[in-house]
């Protein structure tokens, strides 16, 4: 298991440092809006959603992205718009083909969470794109360091279960390790690529995106736990699936994305 996830990872980090830094920028939205729709399936599998009510979902999370590759100033004033529509749209799906009322609720709440999980809180990733791709490296770069980090810190040195109700092998070490491994991460992209920007302001965004990289693993792990599956899927050798791959960037994107914004 361990040899297919780093033959996995020596494939497809290259791939992806290729796709984002050698091809226009429209192609980073195109494989965000791709694996995107890969990991809402997945999350709407692990939910328990399927039929038509997944298939308009799915349509929903994919034009969320459209307006993106457009115009930033039209999306950005459209999106909360495009989550009002969304609803409207399932809601009114869900009223007439499906004429139970029973289970309504829960359903239409599925399928906006999932839109909101996943599109949701990807799109952030290309707000980052926009302003350097060297945020991209930056974000990735740091969310890696952190799995890494907090892989090989619990495995050898950890004691202190961090929260066994939720993901009984993670410890109280590896959370600590996934704090400072996006910490060097950060000193790492200062070195590469930020050598004109404050290294405190730096180190300050990596720890705090190690930090975070934590909480968006925990609570994929939380959905899965209440589905009673290890992996979201078994797309990906060694990996799972494609939500697995992208639990810890989904929260890591936005809160990076608002800090620099803020911090800058």
């Amino acid at each position: 298991m361990h040899a297919q996830r780093v033959i996995v990872a020596l494939i497809a980090v290259p791939l992806f440092y290729l796709a984002i830094a050698k091809l226009p920028a429209l192609v980073f939205l195109f494989l965000l809006m791709f694996f995107g729709s890969i990991a809402l399936h997945e999350f709407y599998a692990l939910c328990g959603v399927r039929g038509i009510d997944a298939a308009l979902g799915l349509v929903c999370g994919v034009l969320l992205f459209l307006p993106w590759a457009v115009s930033f100033r039209d999306a950005m004033s459209m999106q909360v718009y495009l989550f009002a529509a969304a609803f409207i749209v399932l809601a009114t799906v869900r009223l007439f083909i499906r004429r139970n009322p029973e289970g309504s609720r829960a359903e239409l709440s599925l399928l906006m969470m999932g839109l909101v999980y996943v599109p949701g809180l990807l799109i952030p990733q290309w707000l980052l794109r926009l302003e350097a791709v060297e945020w991209i490296y930056f974000l990735y770069l740091c969310v890696w360091a952190s799995d890494t980090t907090a892989y090989y810190l619990g495995k050898n040195f950890g004691r202190h279960k961090l929260y066994p109700t939720v993901s009984p092998k993670k410890t109280v070490e590896g959370a600590v390790g996934s704090v400072v491994g996006g910490g060097l991460a950060a000193i790492l992209c200062w070195w590469w690529f930020f050598p004109l920007v404050s290294l405190p302001y730096l180190l300050l965004l990596g720890l705090v995106t190690g930090a975070v990289t934590i909480v968006g693993d925990l609570v994929e792990s939380m959905f899965k736990r209440d589905a009673n599956v290890k992996d979201s899927s078994g797309l990906i050798p060694g990996h799972g699936g494609v939500l697995d791959r992208l639990d810890s960037v989904l929260f890591a994107g936005p809160v990076l994305y608002v800090m620099q914004r803020v911090l800058a």
